[in-house]
């Protein structure tokens, strides 16, 4: 188990050093000049030269990259140049909403998606699974922001039953209640998608598992349905979609900045949108790689789980 680990731990570093990398070229290769950008109506000649040396715009581009590396590697990330703060700050303050907002999404996409997916496989070709077929093919197309705003205009505009957008109420909010209100709707419009693929995705390994020689034994014997689907059936299962459930939780993360942006959300995909907006370079670098960084060690942990639960997995 501890060699397992220590494996799957020094695969993630090329991948986190790679992903470093493409986040800084992709940077580098969007059109504009940061410095144009930060002095505005000031921006003479002289003044943007001195600008561009301050911020080591002037420098190769491969020495940039490893000033700005080394950097990362000591924990500092820079400082944004539109909020005038350290990027390392403003990016974790962010992300702890994100968090929030992923979290909760990818509760309600597993609880979702592992129901319905155990019903479809249970139910084959009746009724239910048709339904939740349907419902799955349904989610799985709809895009989540298009969603989101549906969602905004029936259920806080027409109905009045949750807020519009934002984190908490502006006047005499704050608490844990008001978080929920404000939580419920980008959430839920986050999580279509991914439950639907946990869906799918569960219904085949239960169908799979359902037809193996052992649970057909089990039945014959006069086991109790539930305690051959849930005890046995699921158990099975459950080991090949942890790795599913990774890549969703990543999914989550990465979609967020589309649904924080249609419900003004205060979390890391609004603060990238904004950045990306006023050229803060810095601070898009350090976002992305903080998301990009933590759909890698989500999926080294669902790895890590499946690896616990069935040590025959090899790296």
């Amino acid at each position: 188990m501890y060699r397992y680990i220590l494996r799957r731990l020094l695969l993630t570093i090329p991948v986190l050093l790679g992903l470093t990398v493409i986040v800084f070229l992709i940077m580098s290769l969007i059109p504009g000049d940061p410095a144009l950008a930060i002095l505005g109506s000031y921006a003479t000649p002289e003044n943007l030269a001195r600008l561009r040396a301050e911020l080591g715009l002037d420098l190769p581009l491969p020495q940039q990259y490893l000033v700005w590396l080394g950097n990362i590697l000591q924990g500092d990330f820079g400082r944004s140049y539109t909020l005038n703060r350290p990027v390392l700050d403003e990016v974790l303050e962010r992300f702890s909403a994100t968090l929030i907002l992923a979290g909760t999404s990818l509760a309600i996409c597993v609880v979702l998606g592992v129901v319905a997916g155990i019903v479809s496989a249970v139910r084959q070709y009746g009724w239910a699974d048709r339904i939740i077929t349907l419902l799955v093919l349904i989610g799985i197309s709809v895009p989540a922001f298009w969603l989101g705003m549906l969602m905004i205009l029936l259920f806080a505009v027409e109905l009045r039953w949750f807020p519009v957008s934002g984190m908490y109420a502006i006047y005499g909010g704050g608490d844990l209640p008001d978080l929920l209100r404000h939580l419920i709707l980008p959430a839920t419009a986050l999580a279509v998608v991914a439950a639907g693929v946990i869906a799918r995705l569960t219904r085949s390994n239960m169908l799979e598992v359902l037809r193996q020689d052992y649970i057909r034994t089990a039945r014959a014997k006069g086991l109790d349905e539930r305690r051959v689907v849930f005890g046995h059936a699921f158990k099975v299962a459950l080991v090949n979609l942890i790795p599913v459930i990774g890549v969703q939780a990543g999914f989550v993360i990465g979609g967020a900045v589309y649904i924080e942006t249609v419900f003004q959300w205060p979390g890391i995909g609004r603060m990238l949108v904004n950045a990306i907006s006023t050229r803060d370079i810095l601070l898009v670098q350090g976002g992305v790689l903080v998301v990009a960084a933590s759909y890698v060690l989500f999926n080294l942990c669902a790895d890590l789980l499946q690896h616990w639960l069935d040590p025959r997995i090899k790296a």
